[in-house]
């Protein structure tokens, strides 16, 4: 997704989003929904015209394994869960598993084109850290406080404005019947094509999460020469 910041005071701004793990539960434990410390979220941005990429936003993740221990038995017992108690701010040391991530820009060619890291504006770290998955609220009696503190304001190489970037669990915004589109369009045409027949039928994916790569930027530092 692309489009125009709607906050207030964030009228210049664009946000992009990538969705990644559809389909997500809260009964996906115990290992939840990690993203792949193998693999290489790319967002790709043309601002020519060529159907080229000019920007590319390149995200990587770890995930470090804490190896918490519970005393069981009168002997200390590694867990074989994301969590060993209740979690509130990032880092949480209830975590048994940590997921961070990196940011590079890319500017022209995504694989050979000039790099440059996204810092933290607080402190110029280059690792940000991502908020587990919503677990339920015994584990986290908040969510969307906790899913807050992740939020960092950031330092992009060549874009002299702020940004803002985010990466976790948020609710998909899509909306489709995924059995009748995938029973090969098991409806008529005269039906899926009625727009009085909007929302005639549940939206499946309604109650499911996605992990989302979002970030928020000034429109000059998108353009083509910046």
């Amino acid at each position: 997704y692309m489009f125009m910041s709607y906050e207030a005071g964030r009228a210049d701004y664009v946000t992009l989003i990538s969705n990644y793990q559809p389909l997500q539960a809260p009964y996906g434990g115990p290992n939840y929904f990690k993203m792949d410390p193998n693999a290489l979220y790319e967002i790709h941005l043309d601002n020519n015209g060529d159907a080229k990429e000019d920007l590319t936003f390149q995200f990587r993740f770890q995930n470090k394994f804490n190896n918490v221990m519970l005393p069981i038995g009168g002997k200390n017992v590694s867990i074989p869960l994301t969590q060993a108690g209740q979690v509130t701010a990032p880092n949480a040391a209830t975590l048994n598993v940590n997921e961070t991530f990196t940011v590079d820009v890319m500017r022209g060619d995504r694989r050979g084109g000039q790099r440059g890291s996204v810092t933290n504006a607080t402190g110029g770290s280059k690792t940000f850290d991502k908020p587990v998955d919503n677990i339920g609220t015994k584990t986290i009696p908040n969510y969307a406080a906790y899913a807050d503190q992740h939020i960092h304001t950031v330092n992009v190489p060549g874009c002299g404005m702020p940004a803002k970037l985010f990466v976790g669990q948020r609710k998909e915004a899509f909306a489709v019947n995924l059995g009748t589109i995938f029973d090969l369009v098991n409806a008529p045409v005269s039906v899926i094509t009625d727009p009085s027949l909007i929302n005639a039928a549940p939206n499946t994916i309604d109650d499911a999460n996605v992990t989302t790569l979002a970030t928020e930027m000034h429109k000059s530092c998108l353009t083509q020469g910046t």
